[in-house]
């Protein structure tokens, strides 16, 4: 083999070695997407049952299906199972696995290049320790912002989740179309890669949407899921049908 080609293979290897090196710091935020299991069953057609806020992910604001050999086992979470049954349950399909499996494919392979985050045990006990932290729920009905048929504002739901965890959340809505008024569906509430809490508006992130599947980028129609709230929209927050 020539110098040449010799010179650019150890190149190409040292290039594609600081890639991994830089793509593996590449987040610096935590999103604790939570999401209303009334909102969501009403566009995906299941029955949730459920009265309270549920968490949907623990997401990095950076990479997606990071390491696509790293399979999920439940039997690294036995555990937590009980409690990832009530607290993140798969709303679509109660008895399965496979949301919390997408879950790890998709966010908690990227998450776990941060040494508090790299085993599964550690992503999804880190995600339930902290929607029991940030309980949602009862801050909520604590200042009485509670499933109704009336409608809220935007800044009364907004004002009650930034006062009193002191960061600005990430509050997205379903806008049905013609409808004159949107469905509170998700919020997320943002960490340093610290855990400790942040805006979720200071740093700019790939906005995603839910529908189907859980995940989907933007760009389709807005009626088709959630995306962020609109501030002078009048918001409904439905009680189970």
């Amino acid at each position: 083999m020539r110098l040449s080609s010799i010179f650019l293979l150890c190149l190409a290897a040292a290039l594609s070695s600081a890639f991994v090196v830089s793509h593996s710091h590449m987040w610096t935020k935590l999103i604790l997407t939570h999401h209303w299991p009334s909102t969501f069953c009403s566009m995906e057609h299941c029955h949730p049952n459920i009265s309270y806020w549920t968490l949907h992910g623990l997401w990095p604001n950076s990479g997606s299906f990071c390491n696509s050999s790293w399979h999920f086992n439940t039997s690294e979470i036995e555990d937590l199972l009980p409690d990832m049954e009530k607290s993140w349950p798969d709303l679509l399909k109660p008895a399965s696995s496979g949301f919390w499996k997408y879950e790890w494919q998709k966010h908690g392979t990227c998450a776990a290049i941060a040494d508090t985050l790299n085993s599964q045990h550690k992503y999804f006990s880190k995600g339930l320790e902290l929607y029991h932290k940030v309980d949602l729920d009862s801050i909520l009905k604590k200042f009485d912002i509670i499933p109704s048929e009336k409608y809220y504002t935007f800044s009364q739901i907004e004002g009650v989740i930034e006062n009193f965890y002191g960061v600005k959340p990430k509050i997205q809505c379903a806008h049905p179309k013609n409808a004159g008024v949107q469905i509170l569906g998700q919020v997320e509430i943002c960490f340093n890669s610290d855990f400790t809490l942040l805006d979720c508006e200071k740093e700019f992130t790939l906005e995603t949407i839910s529908k189907g599947d859980w995940d989907i980028p933007m760009g389709v129609d807005k009626a088709s899921g959630f995306s962020v709230c609109d501030h002078d929209t009048p918001v409904y927050y439905p009680p189970l049908p």
